[in-house]
């Protein structure tokens, strides 16, 4: 079974509006589905998507995966790996670019002042 993104050409992205707070995220997360074709329960196809992390948000516990992804720093700051109130981890500056394969745990996060990523998950 295949499931596929649709065909979009060049347009416009509207930053302002059209933002969710993801499954399972705190408050200070907020995503925007660019395209997608994925079901996660099937362990098929691909998401796009722009992560928002207000400044001072925080996750408090490591995540883990069944997909890739991919994540590009384009504006901010993003924490990881601090010890679940904020402290420590390893802090990175836009622009700045990771590829974790399927099972690999990562995590808490956070960011201080504030945070956009661009994020590809897919299956293989």
């Amino acid at each position: 079974m295949t499931i596929k993104k649709p065909h979009l050409e060049f347009g416009p992205v509207d930053l302002a509006s059209g933002w969710t707070t993801p499954p399972g995220s705190p408050s200070g997360y907020s995503e925007k589905i660019l395209a997608a074709g994925i079901d996660e329960a099937k362990r098929v196809g691909s998401r796009t998507r722009l992560l928002r992390i207000a400044a001072g948000a925080v996750t408090t516990a490591p995540v883990v995966h069944d997909y890739w992804e991919e994540v590009y720093v384009v504006q901010g700051d993003l924490t990881v790996g601090h010890d679940g109130t904020g402290a420590g981890g390893e802090t990175f500056l836009a622009p700045s670019y990771c590829c974790r394969p399927p099972g690999i745990v990562h995590g808490p996060f956070k960011s201080v002042r504030g945070a956009l990523l661009l994020e590809f998950h897919y299956y293989v």
